[in-house]
């Protein structure tokens, strides 16, 4: 029996979701370096897209130019702030590329949807506002920088027939331009930092990306587009616990307005 759409878009999520807990714990520890840490995440997650999708179709050029931008700034952003505030401004800035990208496609979003995304812009913007518990605007950029680039690698692979083969081609190419960025060095890893990063690559972002693009066929793009929005909120409850970082009260309202922005433009659609 085969699993229902909404659980396998879950158990992606919290894959997604699991790309920042796992760097985060690399980085913020020390366990290695972030540009170690993206050599290794690109290099085992083509391993292991490569095993899953039994070879690679070949997609748009720019796409592993792209994948490669997400990765080392999603990595250095990382060593600056905390998961639950990285994972914000990267879905959120998401979001807004491929919003933007559509609209100058011509595609024209529904009013509701329109109203998602300017709640989710405030949230962003929440998050950024000077103040005592403003994280580092520099982190902040960076990530912001990561989910630019995983955006335009998402609209370029629009329409893909082959989705799953096509990622995979794309972390092939991406691998050696992160290992060739990281051997110049100085280059410093561990054990647990080289576990850690390739369990981002191989676990929750290879067989992540294979299960969402399973569950993918059967949302709506709007659908698709604001769930991953979720990825935020899991990410900072599980930093709590996980990572023991500290809630604060700028965080939670900028989650409120994202999750409002889901809850708007999902609710009205349906």
């Amino acid at each position: 029996m085969r699993a229902h759409p909404w659980l396998l878009a879950a158990l992606a999520l919290v894959a997604f979701a699991g790309n920042s807990l796992l760097c985060r714990a690399a980085l913020a520890a020390g366990a290695i370096d972030p540009l170690s840490f993206t050599a290794v995440r690109l290099a085992s997650g083509a391993v292991a897209l490569l095993a899953l999708a039994r070879g690679m179709a070949r997609g748009p050029w720019r796409r592993p130019l792209m994948l490669f931008a997400y990765a080392i700034a999603f990595s250095l952003a990382y060593v600056r702030i905390g998961a639950g505030i990285g994972a914000l401004a990267l879905f959120a800035a998401v979001q807004i590329t491929m919003w933007g990208g559509g609209w100058l496609a011509g595609h024209r979003p529904r009013a509701a949807e329109s109203q998602g995304l300017a709640l989710s812009i405030a949230g962003l913007l929440a998050l950024t506002l000077p103040g005592a518990t403003a994280p580092d605007l520099i982190g902040v950029a960076l990530m912001s920088a990561a989910g630019v680039a995983w955006g335009v690698y998402s609209l370029a692979g629009r329409g893909s027939k082959k989705p799953l083969a096509e990622t995979a081609f794309a972390f092939a190419l991406a691998a050696p331009l992160g290992i060739a960025c990281a051997l110049p060095g100085p280059l410093h890893w561990t054990p647990r930092g080289l576990a850690l990063a390739a369990t981002s690559g191989a676990l929750t972002s290879g067989v992540g990306y294979a299960i969402w693009y399973a569950a993918l066929p059967s949302l709506t793009p709007a659908q698709a587009g604001l769930v991953q929005l979720s990825v935020p909120v899991l990410a900072a409850a599980a930093a709590l616990p996980l990572l023991g970082e500290a809630p604060t009260m700028r965080l939670a309202i900028a989650a409120v307005l994202v999750l409002s922005g889901i809850a708007l433009a999902l609710i009205r659609r349906n």
